[in-house]
């Protein structure tokens, strides 16, 4: 539970109640979900939001991408279109969301799609021309009107859904008992160091069912950073002091990371997802040197005061270990 929503406590057995109610008329068969005759991956999370989908998409695409036709498919939160709609490598924030257009910048054959409507944005993308042979749903575990055949639920090492309790008190959009959906489980955000006498701590608090794989993964940060058309060491721009700009759910690893490096910098704090604003830019672009999550780059790119001073830290995920028995189960799934 956070502390500072304590007390909304009184409204939790209403949500609780109305997810309860949404997973029995499913699991009668009242409402129904429709399931596929092709590989779709979902990633999702039980949570509102921090645990690292979208670096996780990216690795699954990296992972698979080589000898098939891949398409993801996001909400597109906080986008200005609505209904289906196909990203290029000239769509923007505005129009797909942040996340999308970091899927289609990073992985140009890609097919990426947002819907709200999983199940027409899935419809819709069997129509694209090359056929996508798999398609990945980014942040679709909660919805129930499709059903994936590989379901992995993400959960962040320092906010896992164990030690956490549903809206509006909590984090948790479903009841702890969802989790059971899911044919993997991976601990997110992990200190790369994690022993395995911690590990198996940790396996035990999740309780995983007969048919479920808990995995350890971890942030690597890039030694590069990024702008626009450039680049440049890490090291050598910490050298100076600068301004670092993130509109994430969770920016601390990256903090951490900054201060461990012993760098000198001016921390702007913005939600998850956050639209800039006119007095927002103007306050950032004040800053001559700033760095940024790549997410948060594809909102401010565009942004004429900060060209040529905005660059972004990219990062990859990093499995403590068993990550090919990771790979050789998905490959399994998509084989068979």
């Amino acid at each position: 539970m956070k502390f500072s929503r304590k007390f909304l406590w009184p409204l939790v057995p209403f949500y609780y109640l109305g997810s309860l109610t949404i997973k029995k008329l499913y699991d009668w068969g009242i409402y129904k979900s429709q399931s596929y005759d092709f590989p779709v991956i979902c990633v999702g999370n039980l949570s509102v939001g921090g645990t690292g989908k979208s670096p996780f998409v990216s690795y699954l695409i990296d992972l698979l991408q080589k000898d098939r036709q891949l398409a993801t498919l996001s909400r597109g939160y906080k986008r200005s279109t609505t209904g289906f709609h196909l990203a290029t490598t000239t769509s923007t924030a505005l129009e797909i969301g942040d996340e999308p257009l970091q899927f289609k910048v990073t992985h140009p054959k890609t097919i990426v799609a947002v819907d709200a409507n999983r199940k027409n944005g899935i419809r819709q993308l069997r129509t694209q021309k090359p056929l996508p042979k798999i398609i990945i749903l980014d942040d679709a575990f909660q919805h129930r009107k499709v059903r994936a055949g590989l379901q992995i639920l993400l959960t962040a090492y320092y906010n896992r859904y164990t030690n956490d309790c549903m809206l509006p008190a909590g984090d948790l959009r479903e009841p702890i008992s969802a989790a059971a959906r899911a044919s993997i489980i991976i601990v997110t955000k992990c200190p790369l160091d994690l022993s395995n006498s911690a590990q198996q701590k940790i396996k035990k608090q999740l309780q995983p069912l007969a048919h479920q794989k808990v995995y350890f993964t971890g942030i690597a940060y890039a030694e590069d950073i990024y702008a626009s058309h450039a680049k440049a060491k890490l090291t050598d721009f910490l050298k100076e002091t600068f301004c670092l700009v993130t509109g994430i759910a969770e920016p601390a690893p990256l903090v951490t990371h900054l201060k461990n490096l012993e760098a000198e910098f001016r921390h702007l704090n913005y939600p998850d997802h956050h639209v800039f604003s006119k007095k927002e830019l103007e306050k950032i672009s004040t800053y001559q040197r700033i760095l940024t999550t790549q997410k948060d780059f594809m909102r401010l790119q565009h942004v004429p005061a900060l060209k040529n001073k905005l660059f972004y830290l990219p990062i990859t995920i990093q499995f403590l270990n068993t990550e090919e028995d990771f790979k050789q189960q998905v490959y399994d799934f998509i084989k068979n």
